[in-house]
């Protein structure tokens, strides 16, 4: 065995160590979302807080940054495309971030973050941001501590934005979004300066077992494996990785609708793909996770839009939604359908805002992030500052912070920072991957229109999903459409929308 052969086995047994670690803790953190009972929320904040704390030690052991440091060389010596040379380089670089971090720091933003979301759960509902803003608070301190320790930087958030978005910082954002939002603007107004598409009968009961029997239908066709994952109920949807043979995915199920359970469901099953997909030789190392927070929203928000909110997807599936809800969809044309589940309004909800106005809701957010990080807003002051975004830029103002400030579990749930910018990044990325995937295959629309996913789904796979976190998310892009690109997405949006408001 060679020098080279035995340090590449050692770093791999002690990755996955470190691997195992991880999916105790997912599983873990997938039991407090869905059905620990309320009893368990402080020991279990205690739990993931030592999980956090022994994870990063034995991801920071010198002895893993000898292995590394002696392996470098090799990985510079062989071919870029080489599995082992990536692993080498990104579990360096991982590593290089990783000990910026104490320990300490670590376990304690871990045990906050999970008390913080289960006060959230119950504050929430109860329309209560007073009993919120102490912990909202600390997590604000928690974000500034986490970014000092990647100082000097150009931005506070810029640390909090690499994490997710690797090599973004909060000045690419801004610009990115000032492009978007110059165009997205005019949009919404030429749209919603017309009469509003009648979406009432969406709003009635519609029985959860019932959308659960369809939506579990849809994404089995998409290509979601249920021999490696499950469908389960939540406050807010997610999907989490235990590991490659078990990917789970959450919903929701609000009483009087249907478009929150179907195309939250969707968004799920895309993100969940993504990680069944990747190469199973990556499993128990850094390159079995997607790439980055914002080519995993370009999935989920391919398959719950670009996909679920197609006209070709539901001249398939409408038949079957109206076996199912005869007497909820009486009278109702598949026309009438399409226009209602992509009814374009000035809303209060980001997760169940439409696609025109949805990056809105995400700049709204982003903004507010930016403002609490520089010190130029208060936690305080934070209900007010999101109704007066609300008003000033759609046009609507939420009648309590239920449907305000609280609506979103991310800054209950996580640190203050690097979250919201994904989803836009994902739609932009959205377009571009459907694009390219269509010219090399122009049948797909027309394999939609008969429910069948194979030729899109094998496309995602051998393009986006087997590489994991082989390739950066820049170098995924570069490989697959050349560069991040705004244009397929507006494109997209003025096709699809200009056609049903006849713009």
């Amino acid at each position: 065995m060679t020098d080279y052969t035995a340090k590449l086995q050692a770093l791999r047994a002690h990755l996955a160590e470190v691997s195992l670690l991880n999916g105790i803790s997912a599983a873990l953190y997938w039991d407090q979302m869905t059905y620990m009972p309320r009893g368990g929320a402080a020991v279990r904040s205690k739990q993931l807080a030592y999980l956090s704390q022994q994870t990063h030690a034995r991801f920071t052991d010198p002895a893993l940054g000898k292995l590394l440091d002696d392996l470098m060389p090799y990985a510079e010596s062989l071919p870029a495309d080489s599995d082992d040379a990536a692993l080498i380089r990104v579990t360096h670089r991982e590593y290089q971030r990783a000990v910026k971090v104490p320990a300490e720091l670590v376990a304690a933003i871990a045990q906050h973050t999970s008390e913080t979301y289960q006060v959230w759960t119950e504050a929430r509902p109860a329309n209560d941001f007073s009993r919120l803003q102490p912990y909202l608070e600390q997590t604000l301190n928690l974000s500034y501590r986490y970014a000092e320790c990647f100082a000097p930087y150009d931005h506070v958030a810029d640390p909090l934005i690499d994490a997710a978005d690797y090599g973004m910082k909060a000045d690419d954002i801004k610009a990115l979004f000032s492009q978007l939002r110059a165009a997205l603007v005019p949009l919404a107004q030429a749209i919603t300066d017309q009469a509003p598409a009648d979406d009432t009968f969406l709003h009635q009961h519609y029985p959860s077992e019932d959308i659960e029997r369809f939506t579990t239908d849809v994404i089995k066709r998409f290509g979601y494996d249920f021999e490696r994952g499950r469908l389960d109920k939540t406050a807010h949807p997610f999907a989490v990785r235990l590991n490659s043979g078990d990917v789970r995915i959450t919903t929701r199920y609000p009483e009087n609708t249907l478009s929150d359970p179907l195309f939250s469901t969707l968004h799920e099953a895309g993100h969940a793909m993504y990680e069944q997909g990747i190469k199973a030789d990556y499993e128990g190392t850094p390159l079995a996770a997607g790439t980055s927070a914002g080519v995993h929203e370009s999935q989920s928000r391919l398959w719950e839009n670009v996909v679920g909110r197609s006209y070709a997807f539901w001249q398939y599936f409408y038949p079957h939604l109206l076996s199912i809800f005869p007497r909820q969809l009486n009278g109702i044309s598949l026309d009438q359908f399409y226009r209602a589940v992509n009814k374009v309004e000035r809303s209060l909800i980001r997760t169940e805002a439409d696609e025109v106005t949805y990056n809105l809701h995400v700049m709204i957010r982003f903004d507010l992030e930016l403002q609490l990080l520089e010190g130029t807003l208060r936690i305080a002051d934070l209900p007010e500052a999101w109704h007066a975004r609300y008003q000033a830029d759609l046009g609507v103002r939420a009648p309590d912070d239920r449907d305000g400030v609280l609506q979103d579990v991310h800054w209950y749930g996580m640190l203050i920072g690097g979250a919201f910018q994904s989803y836009t990044l994902g739609n932009i990325l959205a377009a571009q991957f459907y694009a390219k995937a269509l010219s090399e295959h122009p049948e797909i629309p027309d394999e939609i229109g008969r429910g069948e996913f194979s030729t899109l789904h094998s496309w995602l796979r051998e393009n986006i999903y087997q590489h994991g976190s082989k390739y950066t998310a820049p170098e995924l892009i570069a490989r697959t459409v050349g560069k991040l690109d705004v244009t397929p997405y507006l494109t997209y949006l003025r096709q699809k929308y200009g056609a049903l408001y006849r713009l």
